[in-house]
């Protein structure tokens, strides 16, 4: 005998609030975090470059070496198998970069079927996005020697029981405040507008995995005005950071 269809909306609406108590229901955000300044008289700044896959962008990293600007790098384990030159010339420049966790395939931090960002399909279930985690980490810890400690998903963008899920796993999420280069999609000028509006505790994010993009050149620009405005820069391993709107 059917339900009334009193019934059957109660019982919908306790399966959807259960839902919600357990994060299915809600959107993905990003992270937006700021470092923690503790000097006023120290204008810091954080770079942070993702390596999803793709290729390696030389003359972005040829740049810093030069200039000596550090950078917390976030490589997938799949970018790392696919640039083993990029990879040699980070691991001989240790002091300035520090490698982080993103993920082993490079999979959005959602979880659940039909779940996507971007486009992007997330995690069907919780044991897949700690595959990705941890084979990630043990990827970075085998190419560099060092063990990871922060984690970045692929889009930067998680669910309430991916971020969960991570903060079990043992590993810090790494969110920005500074959007520079929207995915390697922008232009130059477009870039340098960005980072013209910076302030001290800012962390900013980019890509290194697009050499084809103008990336390279739209930071080379904007990071070399920063410093020459004394702005230092810093890497997320030696620093605290705090969350933002």
């Amino acid at each position: 005998m059917p339900l009334p269809l009193n019934q059957l909306q109660f019982i919908l609406l306790l399966i959807l609030f259960s839902l919600s108590r357990n994060g299915w229901c809600e959107a993905p955000r990003e992270i937006h975090d700021q470092l923690v300044v503790v000097d006023s008289t120290v204008r810091p700044l954080a770079l942070t470059l993702d390596a999803c896959s793709g290729k390696y962008d030389n003359d972005l990293i040829q740049f810093l070496i030069r200039n000596r600007i550090p950078a917390t790098i976030f490589a997938t384990k799949k970018w790392l198998e696919r640039n083993a030159f990029g990879l040699s010339v980070i691991k001989a420049h240790l002091d300035l970069f520090d490698v982080e966790d993103h993920g082993e395939n490079h999979v959005p931090a959602v979880i659940g079927a039909g779940k996507k960002v971007y486009g992007i399909p997330g995690q069907p279930d919780v044991v897949h996005l700690r595959r990705e985690v941890v084979v990630g980490a043990s990827a970075i810890e085998a190419a560099t020697g060092v063990a990871p400690h922060w984690y970045r998903g692929a889009t930067a963008e998680y669910d309430k029981a991916a971020i969960e899920e991570i903060g079990k796993l043992g590993y810090k999420i790494a969110g920005f405040s500074v959007n520079a280069d929207a995915g390697a999609t922008l232009k130059r000028g477009a870039i340098e507008e960005r980072l013209k509006h910076v302030k001290a505790g800012d962390i900013i994010i980019a890509h290194m995995n697009k050499p084809a993009s103008e990336t390279a050149e739209g930071l080379a620009s904007a990071l070399s005005e920063l410093v020459r405005q004394g702005f230092i820069f810093v890497r997320l391993d030696q620093v605290e950071i705090r969350a933002v709107p």
